[in-house]
């Protein structure tokens, strides 16, 4: 088999990274983070939309580093809060994880089950060194739990409970999340396109 074509991908978060690796499993790729290649620089987040930051970072990295270059952002969007934190999600509230999902089920006490529906939704962007950009997109919708559940994953994950599958994000298993999350829809959505790259490639 020849050897795997390196893509950077624009993140320092090596949970991320697994999740990618599995959903992208079975193409010619090896992931690589930045602080693998040297690069420790974080690339501020300064755009108002999901595609703006995915290719922010994308276009950064793939120029330090003279490689394809894969990075993503993702938001939570909450229906009773007009669609907020969305893209700001992250800065959302100061501290970890747990803190920022602890102020958003404080902002939404009170607030009944058919007002909490809200949807992740995650943008990757692709950008090679020859200066060829793509990006596609992936929703999962669900709503906002009264109590957070469950241990897996990242993030938002323990308070965005899934109607169809009667569980949070974080109570599914890697295998049940990366059939139905965000970031697995806008992976399929990007195989195809990476697999042309890699077929250009070889």
């Amino acid at each position: 088999m020849e050897k795997p074509i390196k893509i950077v991908l624009a993140t320092h978060n090596r949970g991320k990274r697994r999740e990618w690796a599995a959903l992208l499993q079975g193409l010619n790729l090896e992931l690589v983070l930045p602080e693998e290649l040297g690069i420790h620089e974080g690339v501020p987040e300064t755009g108002d939309t999901y595609v703006a930051n995915a290719l922010l970072k994308a276009r950064a990295l793939c120029q330090a580093a003279g490689l394809p270059t894969l990075a993503d952002d993702s938001g939570l969007e909450v229906d009773a809060l007009d669609g907020a934190p969305g893209v700001r999600s992250a800065r959302f509230h100061p501290g970890p994880d747990e803190v920022k999902y602890q102020a958003l089920l404080r902002v939404l006490q009170g607030v009944p089950s058919h007002h909490r529906g809200a949807r992740f939704r995650c943008v990757a962007a692709l950008v090679l060194p020859d200066g060829r950009t793509f990006t596609v997109e992936g929703v999962c919708e669900g709503r906002i739990a009264d109590v957070p559940a469950g241990t897996g994953g990242f993030g938002y994950d323990p308070v965005f409970y899934l109607p169809d599958l009667g569980k949070t994000m974080a109570e599914l298993s890697a295998e049940e999340k990366n059939q139905v999350s965000h970031r697995a829809r806008a992976a399929q959505a990007m195989r195809p396109i990476l697999q042309s790259v890699l077929n250009t490639k070889g």
